[in-house]
């Protein structure tokens, strides 16, 4: 049983990576906004990956986000920001903590209710990934605290309520396949 749990681990770890790479490459990752911003979901694949698999998982899935920002600012930059993005401390380290951010909101909150769980784990998935890109883009120049904190809540809030209503649709149809009903429901899990 162990062996099947970590094929599905890498085979899940694998799919939304492709996915997040996918996401990073193509204009399918960012959704226009206010005033020619964009609002992102490049970090989705990680917070979903931390809250069917865990937080290995979600790591994973975060890092190779990271990495293609990575390699995309490095080979293809396209603003006065993205320079930075090739520090890895900016662009990978903080993808990192997405999915370990997520999976402990998850199982913080999924004894109480698997469906709040995964919503609440969406959005303090998404949360993290913005608190710790705008604080790394402060900490090394690139923008001041003021412009961070206006992103933060411009920006950062809508794209939490976003990764919460993708969270919880990806994750209650996964666990509906899952249980071989066919129909999208959170049930009580033993997962770690």
């Amino acid at each position: 049983m162990a062996g099947k749990t970590q094929v599905r681990k890498i085979v899940v770890a694998g799919a939304l990576g492709a996915l997040s790479i996918a996401l990073s490459l193509t204009p399918l990752g960012y959704i226009p906004w206010l005033a020619g911003a964009s609002l992102t979901v490049m970090h989705v694949p990680a917070i979903i990956g931390a809250v069917l698999e865990g937080p290995i998982v979600g790591m994973i899935v975060g890092g190779i986000f990271g990495v293609s920002a990575l390699v995309k600012a490095a080979t293809a930059p396209q603003g006065y920001i993205d320079p930075f993005f090739v520090n890895p401390l900016v662009s990978v380290l903080p993808r990192l903590l997405i999915g370990i951010v997520a999976w402990l909101v998850y199982r913080a909150f999924r004894g109480t209710h698997a469906a709040v769980a995964a919503s609440v784990a969406g959005m303090a998935g998404s949360l993290a990934n913005s608190f710790f890109v705008l604080g790394a883009l402060v900490l090394f120049g690139a923008i001041q605290p003021a412009v961070a904190a206006s992103v933060l809540v411009s920006n950062s809030l809508i794209e939490a309520a976003l990764a919460a209503v993708l969270t919880l649709g990806v994750v209650a149809a996964w666990k509906g396949i899952e249980s071989s009903t066919g129909k999208a429901k959170l049930a009580k899990e033993d997962q770690p």
